[in-house]
């Protein structure tokens, strides 16, 4: 409720436009001071291109086709969950900065601090499932996922059916046993870690719920026994940052909010004939 208050007395229903001072306030009031600071260089501004928002776009990556698609739906600053980092997509962060500059167009990611927010990727996505949070990520000791149960139980493929649905594109699925689902651990995004599944089992959970997968991820989930059920990084977290995006324009109702449209890679792909 303190939060809420605080929020609330922020709106200014007279302003027609955003500062950059005014949302990176709601930024501090929206996220914990800690894990802002635990998390100081995962999330801020990577261009600020010095006017006020009038319309704010969201997305799960930061890439030039999503600021293409942003310029076309007149984007004054795109909020994203990912940046385009230098030390994984190489030269991918200079053409995006290009890219936002001819466009006249502001940059913010927050990729930490939403994974570990009570509202952030996956609490927003068990939402999406139809299941409630039993626990949240911890970041403070060890980065562990989130638990979600689901009342009464339900199948292996009534949880795949539903997750192909919410995310839009097919999902992979382990079957690594026969019970009902009435609990799974989720970790949005890359939760392909082994330690990951461990705290899933040890936590009860009769399956892991996750955004990739690896050799290792595979067979230690069949060694333990626990169902996996893999969709896409990019979906599996976009619903995070719709969250994030209308908690600020709720704050900010003088702006618009608009999803901006991403393509699925991951589960595309070629098929060669």
């Amino acid at each position: 409720m303190k939060v809420r208050r605080s929020l609330n007395s922020m709106i200014r229903k007279g302003q027609v436009s955003l500062k950059m001072s005014s949302f990176l306030s709601t930024i501090r009031e929206l996220f914990p001071s800690d894990v802002l600071d635990a998390y100081s260089d995962d999330w801020g501004v990577t261009y600020d291109a010095g006017k006020e928002f009038r319309r704010i776009g969201y997305a799960t990556n930061l890439c030039p086709e999503v600021i293409r698609n942003a310029a076309a739906s007149n984007v004054d600053l795109l909020l994203t969950h990912h940046d385009a980092w230098e030390d994984i997509l190489f030269d991918m962060k200079e053409a995006c900065l290009d890219l936002l500059k001819e466009n006249g167009m502001s940059h913010f990611f927050v990729h930490g601090p939403l994974d570990f927010s009570w509202f952030g990727t996956a609490p927003s996505l068990i939402e999406r499932l139809g299941a409630e949070v039993a626990s949240h990520s911890s970041w403070k000791e060890q980065e562990t996922p989130a638990t979600a149960v689901f009342e009464g139980g339900i199948s292996l493929q009534s949880l795949s059916d539903r997750m192909a649905s919410v995310l839009g594109e097919p999902v992979r699925v382990w079957k690594n046993n026969s019970r009902k689902i009435h609990k799974a651990g989720v970790l949005t995004g890359a939760g392909n870690l082994t330690d990951h599944l461990k705290f899933a089992a040890d936590e009860g959970c009769d399956a892991y719920i996750t955004g990739e997968a690896t050799l290792y991820s595979v067979q230690y989930a069949a060694f333990l026994g626990l169902n996996m059920v893999v969709g896409s990084h990019t979906f599996t977290e976009m619903f995070g940052v719709e969250t994030f995006a209308k908690k600020v324009a709720w704050v900010h109702p003088e702006v618009d909010v608009v999803r901006i449209e991403e393509r699925h890679l991951e589960a595309d792909g070629i098929t060669i004939r």
